[in-house]
C-alpha cells in the first residue's frame, strides 16, 4: 500500500483552489519526504491568487513551510547546512529554493539567482514533478536544498515564517551594512519590517524609525522595538526626519512613495535597501545629485543566500519568545480550509494566516 499526499492546486487567478490527493512517489537520489506540519500565507501567495503576478499553473502555493523528516534517500549526504546528522521525525526548515552549484553560471554569493533554480511554491504540478509547494500534507526536497534543523519547541506557526519573511530580513541586515549605533528608518511594517525592527534592536541600533500608513501596524512596531513611528498619511510626522539623520533605509512596502521619501531622507554616506518593489507600478524617482553630494549607496534585494538563511534561523531560536511573533499568525485554518483561509487573509489583511496539519495522511 502506498500512503496518500493530499495537496491543493491553483490553476486560475481568484478561483478557488482544488483538492488532490495522489500516492507520494518513490524518492530520487538526494531527496528528502518532508510532512509538513505548519504553512503561512505568504503576500506572493495572494498576489498570485489574485492575478497581480503568474506563475506556471497549475501550482501549489506556499513556500513559507515547516515540517518533520519523514524519509530520507539513502543517496542523501544524511546531514543539514550545519553537518548536523539528519533523522526521521527532526524538524527543519529549508530554503525557498534548491540551486544546483554545478551549472555553468552559479555564482555562490546569489544562490537564488541560479540557472534551472528549483522553487518551492513556484512550480507546475506535472504527472513527475509535484508535492513542491506549502498547500499540501508533503513535501520532497530536492537536492541542494539548504536545510537546517530546529528546537523541537519552537512555535511551528513562527517557524514557518523564516524561510521566507525572517531569511529576506536578514539579507536586508546584511546589505544595509553595519547597523550598530545608527539611525535606521524602515518602511512598510509588515512581517518584513517587524522582523527586520527586531533585528535592528538586537544588533544595537540608536534609533529605529518605523514608517507606514497604517495606524496600527505602526503601534505593533512599538513592540518589536522602533523607537519612533512615523504615519505617512501625516505630514506633520515626516518632520522627524530633520530632526534624526537616517544612516540606513530599509523598504519592505514597495512603494514608490516611500522609496522617495526614504532615500530624499538620508544622511551623508547613507545606504538605501530596497526590498519590497516586487510587482508592477509607476517608476520611482530619485534626485541623481543628491545620490552623488551625500554619497549614497542603493541596493536591491530579491529572496536572500545561505548566510542570511542560517542568520535568520539562528535569530529566530534565540529571539521567537522575546518578541510577539506567535501574534503576528492572526488566525489559524486546517489545510482543508485553505480557500477559508485564503479569503480571510485577502479581506481581513492579517499579517499572516496560517495553515495546519492535524491528522494523518490516509494510506491506499
Amino acid at each position: 500500500m502506498k500512503k496518500l499526499a493530499t495537496y491543493y492546486v491553483f490553476s486560475k487567478a481568484n478561483t478557488p483552489l482544488v483538492r488532490i490527493n495522489k500516492p507520494i512517489p518513490e524518492l530520487n537520489d538526494g531527496e528528502l519526504l518532508v510532512s509538513i506540519r505548519y504553512t503561512t500565507l505568504c503576500g506572493s501567495d495572494l498576489h498570485t491568487y489574485c492575478g497581480l503576478r503568474s506563475e506556471p499553473c497549475p501550482t501549489i502555493l506556499g513556500h513559507e513551510i515547516v515540517g518533520v523528516i519523514e524519509e530520507i534517500s539513502p543517496s542523501h549526504n544524511g546531514h543539514d547546512a550545519q553537518g548536523r546528522q539528519l533523522h526521521i521525525g527532526d524538524l527543519v526548515t529549508w530554503t525557498v529554493f534548491s540551486s544546483d552549484p554545478n551549472t555553468v553560471n552559479y555564482q555562490p554569493e546569489i544562490p537564488q539567482k541560479n540557472d534551472r533554480l528549483y522553487k518551492y511554491g513556484h512550480r507546475q504540478v506535472t504527472e513527475d514533478d509535484n508535492l513542491h509547494g506549502g498547500l499540501a500534507t508533503h513535501i520532497v526536497l530536492r537536492p541542494h536544498t539548504y536545510i537546517r534543523i530546529l528546537p523541537k519547541d519552537i512555535s511551528l506557526a513562527v517557524a514557518a515564517t523564516i524561510n521566507c519573511a525572517v531569511a529576506t530580513s536578514a539579507g536586508a541586515l546584511r546589505l544595509a551594512g553595519a547597523v550598530t549605533g545608527k539611525n535606521i528608518h524602515i518602511a512598510g511594517i509588515g512581517l518584513l519590517g517587524l522582523v527586520s525592527i527586531a533585528m535592528c534592536r538586537e544588533s544595537g541600533a540608536k534609533n529605529i524609525i518605523a514608517s507606514d500608513i497604517n495606524p496600527a501596524r505602526l503601534a505593533m512596531a512599538k513592540n518589536f522595538g522602533a523607537t519612533h513611528t512615523v504615519n505617512l498619511c501625516e505630514t506633520g510626522d515626516k518632520t522627524l526626519f530633520q530632526e534624526i539623520a537616517v544612516d540606513r533605509f530599509i523598504e519592505m512596502s514597495g512603494s514608490p512613495d516611500a522609496m522617495e521619501l526614504g532615500i530624499e531622507t538620508l544622511g551623508l554616506h547613507g545606504r538605501a535597501v530596497l526590498v519590497g518593489a516586487v510587482f508592477n507600478q509607476r517608476k520611482t524617482a530619485i534626485d541623481a545629485e543628491k545620490v552623488i553630494r551625500k554619497m549614497l549607496t542603493i541596493k536591491g534585494l530579491h529572496n536572500y543566500n545561505y548566510t542570511d538563511f542560517s542568520a535568520a534561523v539562528d535569530f529566530m531560536i534565540h529571539n521567537w519568545q522575546k518578541y510577539p511573533f506567535e501574534s503576528l499568525i492572526e488566525r489559524e485554518f486546517p489545510l482543508e480550509e485553505v480557500n477559508a483561509a485564503i479569503d480571510f487573509a485577502l479581506t481581513q489583511k492579517p499579517i499572516r494566516a496560517g495553515l495546519f496539519i492535524h491528522k494523518p495522511a490516509t494510506h491506499i
